[in-house]
């Protein structure tokens, strides 16, 4: 028995706007379970001595000042643009009614 219901692989794809076919659906129901069970293998080692890390490399944020600079000429910008209107660059509308 899969881990993660097929409704439940709807939803993802629906949340990460993916439009799949029912046997996509089925085929990522099948990838998914895998993942998760090896995350389930993962939970039986023990961890006990294991130093919690961030991050596997001992890495440090290099920060530049921040000094302002100018910018393009907005002529130059919206030329690049595909499309635009009264000075700024137009995109599709991402919010559902």
């Amino acid at each position: 028995m899969s881990r993660i219901s097929m409704e439940q692989v709807k939803h993802v794809a629906h949340l990460a706007r993916l439009g799949i076919t029912e046997q996509e659906a089925e085929k990522m129901q099948k990838e998914l379970d895998l993942m998760i069970s090896f995350a389930e293998l993962l939970n039986e080692l023990d961890t006990e001595e294991v130093k919690p890390t961030f991050h596997v490399l001992d890495m440090k944020n290099v920060m530049r000042e921040d000094i302002p600079q100018k910018g393009l000429p907005i002529e130059e910008v919206l030329r690049n643009a595909p499309d635009s209107k009264d000075g700024h660059i137009r995109v599709p509308s991402i919010m559902e009614k």
